[in-house]
């Protein structure tokens, strides 16, 4: 079965860090690809930050710059999201999407993934 599965989430305090996980099966993760999307309630799904599946390309939404590190382990077929100096409007479902494309991209729209997980929920409070 392919599917990707977000895990990691939780409540923390702001300020604090956070590391959440994709993992992949059913599919060649190495040739895919991924991005971390988030939806906030009330709010349309954001990109966050992406990987090329060369992990050479990575990107980055500005409200996250230098809070936020994405990274992947294709051995183990997984993504990871480390998040630092989290603050309330981190709060939200956090979501692992793949992207099929054969070239390192990222792409920042949610409508260039093909492959979804079911998101995990980061709640900040302040």
């Amino acid at each position: 079965q392919v599917q990707l599965v977000e895990s990691g989430g939780g409540l923390v305090q702001a300020g604090a860090s956070l590391s959440v996980s994709c993992a992949a099966s059913g599919l060649s993760f190495n040739r895919y690809n991924l991005g971390w999307f988030r939806q906030a309630p009330g709010k349309e799904r954001e990109f966050v930050a992406g990987i090329s599946w060369t992990g050479t390309v990575t990107a980055y939404a500005d409200f996250v710059k230098g809070r936020f590190t994405i990274s992947r382990d294709n051995a183990k077929n997984t993504a990871y999201l480390k998040m630092n100096s989290l603050n309330a409007e981190d709060t939200a479902v956090y979501y692992c999407a793949a992207n099929a494309r054969p070239a390192p991209v990222v792409p920042t729209t949610a409508t260039n993934y093909d492959l979804w997980g079911r998101g995990t929920q980061v709640t900040v409070s302040s």
